[in-house]
């Protein structure tokens, strides 16, 4: 698919999210949205044409630091804004730079997306205060594991909650550093259990950023539609509810 044409590059029936629960049972499908539905964990387009429509402008730049597949580099090309993606696993970072190549049927210009591979926690090739946003949507710990041992640095390989959000941290660090003073970081951030009970990781990292010195804007909850766990089934009984919910947070730098 590289440097394809594509015609339906604007999604239909789209409306900006007003409230504080987003839910999208169906997938956005359009530009090349389509052909990164297969890889695991991304966040639906909804959501990031969401967070750019309400915390960005055309010619700002936007920062992706976990990009995966460019779910958010293809709706900041689609919208006039210039993106920076970067993920530790060289092999995805070829694959949302495949995605990203696209051309609009009819458009002729487009603003700057730039990819590299490198990790979220040492973004020293990104200057000082020269981010606008930052929307992104790590690995939760290693409920989904997106690259093998080999990669180190790769936060989908630890098991330990705990060391996972100190980990973090050290990425949550480099967004303020990044960031433009008065400008917004938004992360979407799911639970997980361990022995049947609740690991508050939206909560724990939610206090991170806080910590750190960004201020909590929004506290979104998104439900989840079509889980793995559910599409798998749960035979017999259990004394537990199913997760059905992230942790969409918008924090700002004051």
């Amino acid at each position: 698919m590289k440097g394809i044409t594509v015609e339906d590059c604007e999604p239909q029936d789209f409306k900006k999210e007003r409230t504080t629960v987003w839910s999208f049972p169906e997938r956005g499908d359009w530009a090349t949205h389509r052909y990164t539905s297969n890889f695991r964990g991304n966040w639906a387009p909804q959501v990031a044409r969401n967070l750019l429509l309400l915390y960005s402008e055309e010619g700002d730049t936007i920062l992706d630091p976990f990009m995966g597949a460019g779910t958010t580099l293809i709706e900041a090309k689609l919208l006039n804004r210039n993106a920076i993606g970067i993920d530790i696993n060289p092999d995805i970072s070829m694959l949302a730079y495949d995605r990203v190549n696209f051309k609009c049927k009819g458009r002729r210009k487009y603003p700057n997306i730039s990819f590299y591979t490198g990790d979220a926690r040492h973004l020293s090739e990104i200057d000082d205060e020269s981010i606008d946003l930052i929307a992104t949507h790590p690995p939760y710990a290693s409920i989904i594991r997106y690259s093998s041992q080999k990669i180190d640095g790769d936060l989908s390989n630890i098991t330990s909650p705990r060391k996972y959000v100190r980990e973090l941290r050290s990425a949550i660090e480099e967004f303020y550093r990044v960031l433009k003073p008065n400008s917004y970081c938004a992360i979407l951030i799911g639970d997980m259990r361990k022995k049947k009970h609740i690991v508050s990781l939206g909560f724990s990292v939610m206090q991170e950023f806080l910590d750190v010195g960004f201020v909590m804007k929004e506290h979104i909850i998104k439900i989840q539609h079509k889980m793995k766990g559910t599409r798998e089934g749960w035979r017999g009984s259990y004394d537990f509810l199913l997760l059905a919910h992230e942790h969409l947070f918008v924090f700002r730098k004051p």
